[in-house]
């Protein structure tokens, strides 16, 4: 069964337009991620999905295969679900473009545990770390039931408590590497719409909830780091100066 990373790097982003370019330590962020991906699954099953022909070029001139989608897809993994309409695969790995301290391990996990759950959506998580701020609209907060189903995920922290003594001792997070089937992207984007949760969460697995499927969380590695804001960037250089020193 073959297995495609597919990087959805959208130049217009409201928040921060251009950041799949942005340099992290002088290289583009999107090539961080590719770079990543690639010790996982090999180079040859490595894309990125883009609206921006800036992006393509700068991918493709690094070695990696670009994906043309349109400017109008609602979200990263509607632009996954256009590409894959590109790409044959069995198994579509979504692995965030904003997201260059993911572990290759990570990605490989996220694929076995699809393997073994071929009717269910695979999504990683972690731990809040203790320099996080679990209170943070730009960490969605994970809710599972005991069997690692995602049961919900917020922007909230979240699982509330009633009486202090009852607070939970930590939250997870999400990390955003999820595992699609080709059908299960088309059913994505043959919805529509964003759904009324997944518009008011910005939170756009919330979607799989109401297409009624299941969703099964993994465990990754703890300390992954997003560049969300500009003010992400310093922090992310910070970690991935740390990451080049220990593998040296």
């Amino acid at each position: 069964m073959r297995t495609v990373v597919i990087i959805p790097a959208r130049y217009g982003s409201s928040r921060y337009p251009g950041k799949p370019l942005v340099s992290l330590l002088e290289k583009p962020m999107v090539l961080w991620v590719a770079e990543l991906s690639a010790r996982a699954v090999g180079v040859k099953n490595v894309y990125v999905a883009t609206e921006d022909s800036r992006i393509a070029e700068v991918v493709e001139a690094a070695g990696f295969q670009a994906v043309m989608t349109t400017d109008d897809a609602l979200t990263g993994t509607d632009r996954l679900a256009q590409a894959a309409e590109q790409v044959e695969a069995d198994i579509y790995i979504n692995v965030q473009g904003d997201e260059p301290l993911a572990d290759p391990a990570d990605i490989l996990k996220v694929r076995d545990a699809k393997l073994a759950h071929m009717d269910a959506i695979i999504n990683g998580f972690s731990w809040v770390g203790d320099n996080e701020d679990p209170q943070s609209v730009n960490i969605p907060k994970v809710i599972t039931n005991e069997r690692d189903e995602l049961v919900y995920m917020s922007r909230t922290a979240l699982p509330g408590f009633k009486d202090a003594k009852c607070a939970p001792s930590r939250y997870k997070k999400q990390v955003c590497i999820y595992a699609f089937t080709r059908e299960e992207l088309a059913a994505f984007r043959a919805f529509g719409r964003k759904s009324e949760l997944e518009y008011s969460e910005d939170i756009e697995i919330l979607r799989f909830l109401e297409l009624g499927t299941s969703i099964r969380m993994v465990e990754t590695r703890p300390g992954s780091l997003a560049v969300d804001v500009p003010e992400d960037v310093a922090k992310v250089e910070s970690a991935l100066r740390q990451a080049i020193e220990v593998q040296v």
